[in-house]
């Protein structure tokens, strides 16, 4: 397959979302649609006037339009409505956003790691100045309820802070030699032009936390953001502007997913791929990378296990299991996507959960109370309503919700699933949606067996107040992270990533400064000479 082909076939997936995107406005009513688009205008106008509502691609330190002025929607997946119209870029536009890192990384590689870390702290600090507003822009493009977003940005912010610092500790080594006239020693140098392609999940987040350490390391960067949420990249990157980020430095292009992705893959120029998202997609990406031998680190899709013990502390457990489960109304890579329970508390833990569950409001981002927000689009909400389906085909039993909610769109109501089976696609595949399956294990050795029995490795959860039950299981699961009764562990100062088929490489942490930099041995000779 050639490389355009790979990128071809990446998109058809998402050109086919996309172009489902807009639901119908069953089970709203007029009232409530006109006080939401009321609401949705201030916001925007709000954003606006801020300056941070952009539409336009960046490359080489200068808003542009596509050459060709296409533009394609952003919507608000809670209403249907069109939130901005931005730029539709394509492989032209990419090609120069390449030039435009590739100039400025001779520049910014030369910079002392001080003056990168100066930068990049300007811009943690304009983030955080900024943090409300950003907030309100992720939900208004990707649903997730206010708070949760204003969240995402204190997270994502962090990234570049902890960037800001590692930037100026990247060390190299002394060797001992194996001769006397020799002085081996070892240089890290960034790679060059990384090529950075984002999901719609964390609009922000996934951003600062590929571009904090690639630019801290002296590398430059082409952003390539999700179609469904462009709006919190370009937000970001003129942020990157107004701290003083110098032109080319960071690069924003966003539109056909085919053409933007084969320029990248196939450039000379772009020296590394980093990529959150589906296995799928990533293993295409992978295989296009090849053609260049490009260096590349994948951050893809899980099946996470969340294990509830007998001896476990039935709160800890609801309330851990609720949040790795129900964040982002299930839209995360790392949401627990199959509750496994011992059989001594199964009944306890599916009574307590249910009714946490119940407990949880949904609507609009920007409602009062809301914990639960939309799914993505139309094509997100009906892979959730199959998987269901197959479930109860086979004799799951609906404990709670199981059908689209009232409020219409491509709202989902939370739901919880008992009696569920190994074999069911809830449990085989990511649901990605605001399902709980609950299955019973009967020894510690099953759970782990049931654990394992997956292609993906990113995330899994155990709850026990067992001490040694925790160090056995924790080796045992072929995970790239685990959690022990807790249920949100990610964090800027910690590794991120996965195992088998969930990817390859760090993120966060100070090893997620080691995929941007290149390995460098120096051998000094004929050192006795005097």
């Amino acid at each position: 397959m050639t490389l355009s082909g790979v990128a071809r076939v990446a998109f058809v997936g998402s050109r086919r979302i996309f172009a489902s995107h807009l639901p119908s406005m069953q089970g709203y009513t007029p009232a409530f649609s006109r006080q939401m688009s009321v609401g949705m205008k201030s916001v925007t106008d709000r954003l606006r006037d801020s300056g941070l509502l952009r539409t336009q691609g960046l490359i080489g330190g200068k808003w542009i339009d596509a050459y060709d002025g296409k533009t394609l929607e952003v919507h608000n997946p809670a209403t249907g409505e069109v939130i901005a119209n931005v730029s539709c870029m394509g492989g032209k536009e990419t090609k120069d956003a390449i030039s435009s890192a590739f100039d400025a990384f001779n520049s910014w590689s030369k910079l002392t790691a001080a003056e990168r870390s100066k930068g990049l702290r300007k811009w943690y600090d304009l983030l955080m100045a900024h943090k409300e507003e950003l907030g309100q822009l992720i939900t208004l493009e990707q649903g997730k309820p206010l708070k949760e977003a204003v969240g995402e940005v204190d997270y994502g912010a962090k990234f570049i802070e902890f960037y800001a610092e590692e930037a100026k500790r990247v060390y190299g080594e002394i060797i001992p030699a194996t001769l006397p006239d020799r002085r081996l020693f070892v240089l890290k140098q960034p790679v060059g032009v990384a090529g950075a392609i984002t999901p719609w999940n964390f609009p922000l987040a996934m951003i600062t936390r590929k571009v904090g350490p690639a630019l801290a390391c002296g590398c430059t960067v082409v952003v390539k953001p999700s179609e469904f949420t462009p709006l919190s990249a370009l937000a970001a990157a003129e942020l990157a502007l107004q701290a003083g980020i110098p032109p080319g430095v960071v690069n924003v292009v966003m539109g056909n997913a085919p053409d933007i992705g084969d320029a990248l893959l196939t450039s000379p120029q772009v020296r590394k791929i980093t990529f959150t998202g589906s296995t799928a997609v990533g293993k295409k990406l992978m295989a296009g990378a090849a053609g260049t031998v490009k260096k590349v680190s994948l951050e893809l899709g899980g099946n996470a296990p969340c294990i509830v013990f007998d001896d476990a502390d039935l709160n800890v457990a609801v309330n851990g299991a609720l949040a790795a489960k129900f964040r982002n109304s299930g839209q995360t890579c790392v949401c627990a996507n199959r509750i496994l329970v011992q059989e001594g508390i199964y009944e306890k833990f599916a009574d307590a959960f249910s009714k946490a569950v119940k407990n949880l409001k949904v609507g609009d981002g920007f409602g009062e109370g809301v914990v639960q927000g939309p799914l993505i689009n139309k094509a997100a909400l009906e892979k959730v309503e199959t998987f269901v389906e197959d479930a109860v085909s086979k004799g799951a039993k609906v404990l709670l919700g199981g059908r689209r909610h009232s409020l219409g769109m491509t709202f989902y109501e939370p739901t919880v699933l008992s009696n569920v089976k190994s074999e069911m696609l809830v449990s085989r595949e990511e649901v990605f949606g605001p399902v709980a399956p609950l299955l019973c294990f009967k020894t510690e050795e099953e759970a782990i067996h049931m654990a394992n029995d997956t292609n993906a490795g990113l995330a899994a959860y155990i709850f026990t107040n067992n001490l040694q039950r925790t160090w056995r299981v924790t080796e045992a699961l072929e995970y790239g992270l685990v959690g022990v009764n807790e249920g949100l562990i990610s964090t800027e100062v910690a590794p991120f990533g996965g195992v088998k088929q969930s990817g390859l490489g760090r993120e966060g942490s100070k090893y997620g400064m080691d995929e941007f930099l290149e390995i460098k041995y120096v051998c000094l000779g004929d050192m006795n000479r005097k």
